[in-house]
């Protein structure tokens, strides 16, 4: 099995930053793409970012220039540095992971438990 922990979430002021980090670890033999999602309160699971296993960033326009998401292959990591935060980033964050146990299995896709951050004043 593979494993996804969050951590980093918290409580921050407007226009404060946080970083969220995201630890693979398990039986891993490789992973592909690796993303943020977010999940508001009465609202759906949306994609705030994905860092591609070439490391190439794509981001939701709501967090474009924001938010910057980053990966550490050596350590099965991915990091999302969060902002000039806003009230409407309030969410419970999860991070999520295309893998492969061994060479000859399939390719999963692993969800986190999620972090929560608030953003108040």
């Amino acid at each position: 099995q593979v494993q996804l922990v969050e951590s980093g979430g918290g409580l921050v002021q407007p226009g404060g930053s946080l970083n969220l980090s995201c630890a693979a670890s398990g039986s891993i033999f490789s992973i592909n793409d690796m993303a943020w999602y977010r999940q508001a309160p009465g609202k759906q699971r949306e994609l705030v970012a994905t860092i591609y296993s070439g490391g190439r960033p794509n981001y939701a326009d709501s967090v474009t220039g924001r938010f910057t998401i980053s990966r550490d292959n050596a350590n099965n990591t991915v990091y999302l540095k969060m902002n000039s935060l806003k009230v409407e980033d309030t969410a419970v964050y999860y991070c999520t992971t295309d893998a492969r146990r061994s060479s000859k299995s399939i390719m999963t896709h692993y969800w986190g438990r999620g972090t929560q951050v608030t953003v108040s004043s």
